[in-house]
């Protein structure tokens, strides 16, 4: 199984919408200790619902606070802006449910190679969000 890597964020997919028949996308996500979210977005293609499997991590969802720890689980409606981080020095693991599935490993293999490089260059990885229907929330 194919483990992607984003900074502080480690994604195992174990269901694609290619694979679904477009009914959704499934990955595990392990967020490392001080890790977040590049950037808080959100999505008007698809709906997504967090499971916490070990850890806690801390989102927010709507400019409301959230903690997910293991067993409890979140979710985050279309055109709804999240982002999320893990303030523990303990790495956390979730589900991530996208429906339908729409997004795939795809995105996170491109914003996996921008970032790879060091200081990624915003520009290219609004780009690439937007190509991918992710929706950079405005700074603020």
């Amino acid at each position: 199984m194919e483990t992607i890597r984003l900074g502080g964020l480690e994604l195992r997919f174990k269901q694609t919408g290619e694979g679904t028949g477009g009914a959704l996308d499934l990955f595990e996500m392990t967020v490392l200790p001080n890790a977040r979210m590049p950037v808080p977005h959100y999505h008007e293609s698809w709906e997504e619902t967090i499971l916490g499997l070990s850890g806690t991590t801390s989102w927010k969802v709507a400019g409301r606070d959230v903690e997910l720890p293991a067993g409890e689980s979140l979710f985050i409606p279309r055109g709804v802006v999240h982002g999320f981080r893990n303030d523990t020095q303990e790495a956390a693991t979730c589900l991530c449910i996208l429906t339908p599935g729409v997004l795939g490993p795809g995105y996170f293999r491109e914003l996996a190679a921008l970032v790879a490089g060091g200081a990624p260059d915003p520009a290219r990885m609004r780009e690439v969000m937007l190509r991918h229907g992710l929706v950079p929330a405005p700074a603020g």
